[in-house]
């Protein structure tokens, strides 16, 4: 699987390295594309009463005259619909001029029941918001509820960002070409694309390699190799040690699936923080998580010292204030000027909250020299308290919105939801693509800071950490299903790590 990304942009400079590259022209390019999707709707789509295509002026266009005429050769009942005409020279003209089909103006668009449409007007490059002509047959076609198998992107899906500009196809099936763009995955333009079918036009790794892009579709291909798997030596405190920080008597549980979750992601060993007046509490609950009161900084030192852990979850039922504060700064200054072993620090809910009136103290600690990594993993309102002017900037897809975000906090930064954004301080980004609707349940993102911080234990670095936490809680939780509430998490994630630790073993 190729798990790079590209934007818009960057499509266009792979289609000019490889023309350069040889041996296929522009043209020789549109015509592989053309094919691609040609064979698509042949194969998917054998009883359709009529095909009616839909042409734009560009090079999305020039791949719909193509389809539209291998259509055509190959028996089916083709209309040719085209809004504007190629530019004079252009691949697109080429594949204009060589499709004799008759060519109906956009506008006068009607279809009928039984039909497919091939939406061939704009693809990703689209940066205007769809309207007129193509704007109505958007319209024609939804209210007909036609299949719709669309070339690149659903005309009117931005491949930047996946808003939608003004209106856009429904696709059943998007075929793209050499790497799926942010588009496709970032909502709500995922919801547009339907079935992404990934079609190779001869536009080689290497090319792809020169771009070196920095967004990638979150999965193993991308983290598989830094994937902690225990050595046969291995004992509790080699595989790595994550300590949880728990909130007060009648706010224990997040933690507790924090730790747990730890656990189950592989740390040798996880200690749930308490406050004195929780003690109690937590040890009702405990059994192969250990326990230790942490009721001040001090405290938080000596535990250091004494027990050296790896990494750290803190935030979920913690509550918010100068408690969390402290602790935080504690830590993220815990490995300057000594050997602290500090892997990294997850910070999560009423940690982020608790920095919302003054988060340049967090960042500055953060950037310092020796500071152990910090992961943090806001939902949309605990990103926009750390980080109003970005949340609010519209300029901006949530993709974007993630990486400033990670270059100010000099943090990997998880930004969650149904597309769930990762992104490190050196510009890495990866959107996730595979969650559930079932996932949306309390406690669920208090199991996800857990999966990090045991990754980081174990030596897993900070990004790779994220996206594999990322990655492993949503697929649980596909797989569960229905009725998942948090409590089955960390359970669910026992068939996925089995894969996954056989994976990793295999690439070594």
């Amino acid at each position: 699987m190729h798990s790079e990304l590209l934007s818009p942009a960057e499509m266009a400079e792979a289609d000019r390295l490889a023309i350069a590259a040889g041996p296929l022209d522009g043209y020789g390019l549109m015509r592989r594309a053309g094919e691609a999707v040609a064979a698509l709707v042949l194969a998917r789509y054998p009883g359709a009463t009529r095909v009616h295509v839909l042409c734009g002026p560009g090079n999305n266009g020039g791949d719909g005259y193509i389809v539209a005429r291998l259509l055509q050769e190959s028996g089916a009942d083709v209309a040719l619909w085209v809004s504007g005409e190629p530019r004079a020279g252009s691949d697109a003209a080429l594949a204009a001029a060589d499709c004799p089909l008759e060519r109906r103006p956009l506008p006068a668009f009607a279809a009928e029941p039984g039909s497919l449409v091939v939406d061939a007007l704009y693809g990703a490059g689209l940066s205007k918001p769809l309207s007129g002509d193509a704007a109505k047959a958007v319209q024609i076609v939804t209210e007909l509820g036609l299949p719709v198998v669309a070339i690149d992107l659903p005309s009117g899906v931005s491949g930047e960002s996946g808003a939608i500009l003004g209106s856009a196809f429904r696709a059943a099936t998007t075929v793209t070409f050499a790497r799926k763009k942010p588009g496709h995955l970032l909502l709500p333009g995922r919801e547009q694309c339907g079935e992404i079918v990934l079609a190779d036009i001869g536009i080689g790794d290497d090319i792809i390699a020169r771009i070196a892009p920095r967004t990638f579709e979150n999965g193993p291909a991308l983290w598989l190799e830094t994937f902690p798997v225990p050595a046969v030596d291995a004992h509790k405190y080699r595989r790595g040690h994550t300590s949880v920080f728990s909130g007060g008597p009648s706010a224990t549980g997040a933690a507790r699936l924090s730790a747990l979750a730890a656990a189950r992601s592989g740390a040798g060993a996880v200690t749930v923080l308490s406050p004195a007046n929780a003690m109690q509490v937590n040890a009702a609950h405990l059994t192969s998580i250990m326990l230790h009161k942490a009721e001040t900084v001090a405290d938080l030192g000596a535990f250091l010292t004494d027990r050296r852990p790896s990494s750290f979850v803190l935030g979920p039922g913690f509550g918010v204030g100068e408690k969390a504060r402290d602790f935080a700064l504690a830590l993220l200054g815990a490995g300057q000027g000594q050997d602290a072993g500090i892997e990294g620090l997850v910070l999560d809910a009423d940690g982020i909250t608790s920095f919302r009136d003054e988060p340049e103290t967090l960042f500055q600690a953060a950037r310092r020299s020796g500071a152990p990594a910090l992961v943090m993993t806001p939902h949309e309102g605990e990103f926009g308290r750390l980080f109003p002017d970005i949340a609010n900037d519209k300029a901006l897809s949530k993709l974007a919105k993630a990486r400033a975000a990670a270059a100010r906090a000099n943090a990997v930064i998880v930004y969650k939801g149904a597309d769930t954004v990762i992104a490190a301080p050196d510009g890495r980004a990866a959107i996730n693509s595979n969650g559930a609707p079932w996932l949306a349940t309390a406690g669920s993102g208090d199991v996800l800071a857990g999966i990090i911080a045991g990754l980081l234990a174990q030596g897993m670095p900070a990004f790779e950490a994220a996206c594999a936490g990322v990655w492993i809680h949503a697929e649980a939780g596909s797989r569960f299903g229905p009725g998942l509430i948090a409590e089955d998490l960390p359970f669910a994630m026992v068939p996925v790590l089995h894969e996954l630790v056989k994976g990793a073993m295999a690439v070594r």
